[in-house]
């Protein structure tokens, strides 16, 4: 869907004349301060408020999703033009918009290609990088003109695949940014200048695990980072987590910003978020825009994606920004001990899956401002991509403990105590499992982010119910950003014990294109857990190659029964909280991205 410049801003009623000028305040969700500017982020940093809330609005990608509040491609906001195929459907050719870099370049081919050369050597170390896919699946790529580059792929895949779960991973990058400590350098043209160039532009943001990086403090100065494409430049960043931005006046895109400055202040907990909006727009350290924790909704709504009543209402609107994702906690496939070996087992999973009671939740913890994940495809905003039956309610993992408890049993563990005790061992029919020895006790470590009550209460309902089967959680709360640098993607080793074993950072994963690749797909970039099946990368092979929906619903049902991860209910990413003087802010972006540009105080 193509959006103009006039229907990008003027989507939403318009209470008063806007006014240019004047500060924004954002108190942010907790635990995860931006630890990454180089926008060719490491799976362990792969986050909302990394990626959405800080690089992308001073680095933008070739291709602008969501504006609209639907799941589409905005080739008005787009660095690029829309792709075109050859009659063959092999070779895509994206023409470059003469958009124009902070520092004076203008945006060409080569920059597309820095990026695209980066992802051939060190795709790895990107967190939506897959093996077999982009760029392994071409056999050629290049420019055909200085504002013009080709790929051709290896065999006919969906197009549609390609535009939103490939094309769309590519972040132009500049000429200023293709060096070393010696001096400029050639990675946009010469693969073997690659890994110094990354190199240097990894050491230049400071350590991304250190959660004191001093080096964020200079990021604004930085000869490298200061160089934008996007309408904002980084003006600070504090020590303390206060993020501000200023408008880059040299951004050539539409939707330049009303405002002077926008700013991102941390808060540590939801209780502190609620005190602080409570306190009033206009109060000392006034918030414009902030979210109402799940936990403080005051009455319950029968429609997760619109506001109701809120405690806040007298001061702020309440939005919801009701995402395309789904939300899940990751099993570590890899854990060497005996718990590896039981994420192994389907029987397992499907048991713990059954004991997470999501409707209950949905009711009684979120106040029906979330519902139930069945699977690996999100329900809103509706796409038409929800297989049939998981679109009727034909769930293969229902609330259940009994079937949970007898799962369990049928498979070799004594559930008459908890933790359910292997009795026996084995690899035959009604036995545990390779690799889980007798008398082993079902008890499995589950770690979440802390500060959030909402999530604290389903983990301790989950750890309840759990227990009924056999199953003891226990559970610990970690500080959100420790917590994905810790249980992050890892191989056993004599560096890396990688002994977590279940993770829940109250997230999951925003699609563009739901087809599961970037997840599920053996050593893929987002598969925290490495979690790896046959038949599921052949699903999910067939489902990037077609665009027949039937391939999609099949790949979905199959991840669905197999629960590679555990789904947890789904809810907006954040229920928004806007002061009623901030006009420009609707509709809310469904792939988690925010727009201060288009936000701007009404006039009285």
């Amino acid at each position: 869907m193509t959006t103009s410049f006039d229907t990008a801003r003027g989507a939403e009623g318009i209470a008063g004349e806007p006014r240019k000028g004047g500060v924004v305040t954002w108190a942010c969700a907790p635990g995860f301060p931006p630890a990454v500017i180089f926008p060719f982020t490491p799976a362990e940093r792969m986050g909302t408020r990394n990626i959405l809330e800080f690089q992308a609005l001073m680095y933008r990608t070739l291709y602008y999703f969501g504006s609209t509040g639907t799941p589409d491609v905005d080739y008005g906001l787009s660095i690029a033009e829309p792709p075109r195929w050859s009659a063959d459907g092999l070779t895509v050719r994206v023409r470059i918009k003469p958009w124009k870099w902070s520092n004076g370049e203008t945006m060409c081919a080569d920059h597309v290609l820095f990026w695209v050369n980066l992802m051939k050597v060190k795709g790895e170390r990107y967190g939506e990088y897959v093996p077999g896919y982009f760029p392994d699946n071409l056999t050629d790529y290049g420019k055909s003109a200085d504002d013009e580059v080709y790929f051709t792929f290896d065999k006919v895949y969906s197009q549609q695949w390609v535009l939103k779960n490939q094309l769309s991973m590519i972040t132009p990058l500049p000429t200023a940014w293709d060096r070393t400590a010696e001096g400029p350098a050639n990675a946009r043209g010469d693969l073997a200048d690659v890994e110094a160039v990354y190199a240097y532009l990894m050491a230049a943001q400071g350590d991304i695990c250190d959660e004191g990086n001093e080096h964020r403090t200079r990021w604004a100065d930085s000869p490298i980072w200061s160089v934008v494409s996007g309408p904002w430049r980084l003006k600070s960043y504090t020590l303390e987590g206060v993020v501000t931005f200023v408008p880059n006046p040299h951004y050539s895109g539409p939707n330049k910003p009303y405002l002077d400055e926008f700013r991102q202040i941390p808060t540590y907990s939801d209780e502190e978020q609620f005190e602080m909006l409570r306190a009033g727009r206009d109060g000392a350290g006034p918030v414009q825009v902030g979210y109402l924790p799940l936990s403080f909704a005051s009455e319950r709504t029968e429609d997760p994606t619109a506001g109701g009543p809120h405690p806040l209402e007298d001061h702020y609107t309440l939005v919801p920004q009701t995402a395309y994702c789904i939300r899940y906690m990751s099993l570590n496939f890899n854990n060497p001990t005996v718990t590896g070996k039981i994420f192994a087992r389907t029987y397992f999973r499907q048991a713990l899956q059954s004991v997470l009671d999501q409707d209950s939740a949905v009711r009684d913890i979120y106040q029906g401002y979330a519902y139930r994940q069945n699977g690996p495809v999100p329900r809103y905003p509706v796409t038409g991509l929800v297989s049939p039956s998981q679109r009727e309610g034909a769930w293969p993992l229902p609330f259940d403990v009994d079937r949970a408890r007898a799962l369990l049993t049928e498979n070799g563990w004594d559930t008459s105590v908890t933790p359910a005790v292997c009795v026996n061992p084995g690899t035959g029919p009604g036995q545990a499992g390779e690799g889980i020895p007798a008398g082993h006790r079902l008890s499995i470590l589950l770690r979440y982010v802390e500060g959030r009550p909402a999530l604290t209460a389903l983990m301790k309902q989950f750890k309840k119910d759990a227990a009924l089967a056999g199953i003891e959680l226990r559970l610990e709360e970690v500080y959100g950003s420790v917590l994905v640098a810790e249980d992050a993607p890892c191989v056993p080793g004599p560096d890396s014990p990688c002994l977590w074993e279940i993770c829940c950072w109250n997230g999951g994963w925003v699609y563009h294109h739901p087809s599961g690749e970037i997840l599920f797909r053996t050593d893929a970039g987002g598969n925290f857990g490495h979690y790896t099946d046959a038949r599921a990368d052949e699903l999910i092979e067939r489902s990037v190659t077609t665009d027949d929906p039937d391939a999609l619903y099949e790949y979905q049902d199959y991840i669905a029964e197999q629960a590679p991860v555990i789904f947890t209910p789904n809810f907006p990413i954040r229920l928004f909280e806007v002061s009623k003087k901030l006009g420009g802010f609707e509709p809310v972006n469904p792939f988690g991205m925010i727009s201060p540009e288009n936000w701007y105080y009404i006039e009285d």
